[in-house]
Parts: C-alpha cells; sequence; structure tokens
C-alpha cells in the first residue's frame, strides 16, 4: 500500500481516483460485442465465449440434469450456510414493503402509490477465479419478493463449461429456473437484445469487472435499465487506536482478494495504528490462496495519516466507498457524518465479509464513487412506483381554480380547459 501523511485537503481529489483500465479501449471492445450480438445473437454469442472463456458451446442454457448434478455435488455444510443466509436476506428486504396509504391532500383529492414488479428481469453473476453463489441470494430473493415474473440468469461457464455448482445450488433454492452459461460483455448484451436462446431482460442486475460495468452502462442506450453501476470491489477502513489491527489487516485484504482492479484505502489519525495494520497485512498475506491477486490489488491501494478522525470521516464522503468500516471507538456516534456510502460496519465486530453473506442486507453496491448518487440494491429496484389520484366532485371544485390559474399563467389552454368544462358541468349540475 501506498503511504501518505497529512495531505492537504487540495490532494484528496486525487487520492480518490480509482485505477482504471483505458476507457476509450474498453468501449471500443464492448461496442464492439454488442453489435455482433445485436446482429447475430447467439451465433456471436458462442463466439465471443470461445474467445474469452476458451470454451466451445452448443447450448447455453443449463439442463435440469446439470442442476441436479450441482445440488448433489454441494456438501451438506455450505447448503446449511446457504440456506440460514438466504433466511437473513428475505427476512431484511421483506421488511421493506409497503402498504398502500391512501392520503387524502385536499377535501375530495385522493392520492397514493402502488408497486409493480418489473417483469423481465436479469441477474449477473461473475464466475471465474471467484464464482458468487452469495450474488444469487442477494438478487433472486428481492425479484422473487416483489414478484417479478421472469427471471433469467447468466453466470460464464469454466473451462469445461459448467457453472459453479453452488451457483446453481443457490440459483436452484430461490427458484431461478432460467440458467445460461454466458459472462462477460455478451452476456450483458444478450440480456440487453435477447437472442433466439437468451430472453430480453427489462432490468439487469449484477456486479462484475470493468468489462461487465461498462456493458451495464451500454446498455441503457437500448433502453434497458441496471441496477447500479456495481464494479471493481472496494472498501475504506477507517481505524483508531480501538482498532484491532488483525481484524483491519483482515477487512482490506478480503476486498484486495477479489480481483487486481479491486482497492483498499485505510485511513487513521494515529501512524502507529497504520503501522501495525500494514505488518498484519503482509502477514495475513503469506497465508492467502489467492495472494497474487490481493499483492496487485495493494499496489493501487492506500494508507493516508489524518489529523483526527473526523477529516477521515469528510475523506471518506469524498472517496464514497462501496465498504465503509469505522473501526473506531464509539462508531455509532458518526453515523450522521456519513453522507456517501454504499454499506457501512460499526465496530470491530462487523466485518464487511457479514454484508457479503448473511447478515441480512444486499451485498450489490455503489463502486467507484457512484455512492455518491446511487443506493445499494433492495427491494425498492426490482418495483415500480405508480401513482393513483382519485378526485371526487368536492375535490375537483377544490382544487380547479388552482389548475386554471397555473395552466393559464404557462398558456397551456387545453389544460386549463380540461379542467373548466368539468367545473361548468357541476355548476349547470346543481
Amino acid at each position: 500500500m501506498k503511504k501518505y501523511k497529512y495531505p492537504d485537503i487540495k490532494e484528496w481529489k486525487s487520492l480518490c481516483e480509482r485505477p482504471l483500465q483505458n476507457q476509450e479501449n474498453l468501449e471500443n471492445q464492448i461496442k464492439q460485442v454488442f453489435s455482433e450480438v445485436e446482429k447475430n445473437g447467439d451465433k456471436a454469442i458462442k463466439f465471443y465465449t470461445q474467445q474469452f472463456d476458451g470454451v466451445v458451446l452448443d447450448d447455453f442454457k443449463v439442463s435440469d440434469i446439470e442442476i441436479e448434478e450441482a445440488k448433489n455435488s454441494v456438501s451438506d455444510e455450505l447448503k446449511w450456510a446457504i440456506k440460514l443466509a438466504s433466511e437473513n436476506i428475505r427476512k431484511f428486504h421483506s421488511s421493506q414493503q409497503e402498504e398502500k396509504k391512501i392520503i387524502e391532500t385536499t377535501e375530495g383529492v385522493f392520492c397514493w402509490r402502488e408497486s409493480r414488479a418489473i417483469e423481465n428481469i436479469g441477474i449477473y453473476i461473475p464466475g471465474g477465479t471467484a464464482p458468487l453463489f452469495s450474488t444469487v441470494l442477494m438478487l433472486g430473493i428481492p425479484a422473487n419478493i416483489a414478484g417479478c415474473k421472469n427471471i433469467v440468469l447468466c453466470s460464464p461457464p469454466d473451462k469445461n463449461g459448467k457453472i459453479n455448482p453452488a451457483i446453481l445450488f443457490t440459483a436452484d433454492l430461490v427458484g431461478i429456473k432460467n440458467i445460461f452459461k454466458v459472462g462477460g460483455s455478451q452476456a450483458i448484451a444478450g440480456l440487453t437484445f435477447g437472442t433466439s436462446t437468451i430472453p430480453k431482460a427489462d432490468k439487469i442486475f449484477g456486479p462484475g469487472n470493468q468489462f461487465v460495468t461498462a456493458s451495464k452502462q451500454l446498455a441503457q442506450n437500448y433502453g434497458v435499465a441496471i441496477d447500479i453501476p456495481a464494479g471493481p470491489s472496494e472498501v475504506l477502513v477507517i481505524a483508531d487506536e480501538s482498532s484491532i489491527p488483525a481484524f483491519v489487516a483482515s477487512d482490506l485484504l478480503s476486498q484486495a482478494e477479489h480481483g487486481t482492479d479491486s482497492q483498499v484505502i485505510l485511513l487513521s489519525d494515529s501512524e502507529t495504528v497504520i503501522t501495525e495494520i500494514n505488518i498484519e497485512i503482509q502477514n495475513q498475506l503469506k497465508e492467502l490462496p489467492r495472494k497474487e491477486i490481493a499483492k496487485i490489488a495493494l499496489q493501487n491501494s492506500k494508507s493516508i495519516l489524518l489529523n483526527s478522525i473526523n477529516e477521515a470521516i469528510d475523506f471518506s464522503n469524498i472517496y464514497a466507498p462501496e465498504h465503509l468500516i469505522l473501526a473506531i471507538e464509539n462508531a455509532e456516534n458518526f453515523t450522521a457524518k456519513i453522507t456517501n456510502a454504499g454499506s457501512v460496519f460499526l465496530g470491530n465486530y462487523s466485518p464487511e465479509s457479514a454484508g457479503d453473506y448473511a447478515s441480512g442486507t444486499n451485498h450489490t453496491l455503489p463502486t467507484n464513487g457512484f455512492a455518491k448518487n446511487y443506493s445499494g440494491v433492495s427491494l425498492d429496484s426490482f418495483v415500480k412506483k405508480i401513482t393513483f389520484q382519485n378526485i371526487k366532485k368536492k375535490g375537483i371544485k377544490n382544487i380547479g381554480k388552482t389548475i386554471e390559474l397555473m395552466a393559464e399563467a404557462e398558456e397551456l389552454i387545453a389544460h386549463k380547459n380540461a379542467v373548466s368544462v368539468r367545473l361548468k358541468y357541476l355548476e349547470n349540475e346543481n
């Protein structure tokens, strides 16, 4: 990790920059993939799957036999863990359901809002070196609670043309039947346009690398919505002398091992704390199976010494981290100061891993500073909110004059007349 001591506030913006690939080259590659998939459908999907994943597939859809084989190959212990996590996630997201509330804004004027599920959902689940079966829970469960009719899941195949068994078991657990062995930009393009095999989605969910994230953003140009720009994982930890260095180091490494383009940030008001945490990082790094990935991520990461915890909070709000850990004394007292973060973990015994798997909150969160203007995935992400109004005779009398005056001032006379004819009708009726 690169070390910085008391940087001037003018330097904070540059210190908050994320490691990014050549964006122009990235966009050109993705546009090419989208163009080919739009024109050639499954043929293009097959070509790019061979090119990027190194496997030739004649049929992308996962069969019932493959699902049964996967269920039998997952250990009972892991099945138990996944089921327990699913219960917590379901409990937390079910609590987000809203009851219809009819509000009488003026006597005789009734307004309310109702939720309707987005019918066609596409879920992207990263595979590769870290098959994120936990993301199936995070997206599949709220989609089911919301009542989404058609849920399609795409995940990249391995060299043998298979999807990780834990992903298939979890998808079956949450009731997802349409599963396709397709990853990367070609998967997002397939969900965007639809092919003879892959159904078109109205909204696409799921995290991924920079190619997947940029593909989701491009999908919006074709009338498809996305959850959030969820890209390479990141964590920012604020630690003071009450923190436990081994805990903080483990949290930083848990994000660094995600991928070489991940980033971790450590902030503290104590140089001693930073030194102790960095020693712990090196000690724990040696034992990690994915240490080579974590080492590269750490090269893009920073430890920064600041004057106070309040200053660290200010820095964090500019960085707008996906995950924020407050490993500080009386962490609860600082929550009101946090304005930009995807998900926050308070105290020494709230590891970010808890939110990734089993506490109940959703782990699909905004990255790359998008926590300034996006929320993480929730039940609301899978529904549309439709407003209703029912205006009675007395209601149109009460607000009619207001509407007429405002419409006339905007020179929209037909708008005014829509009210005037009703008011005149009621006058004649009397």
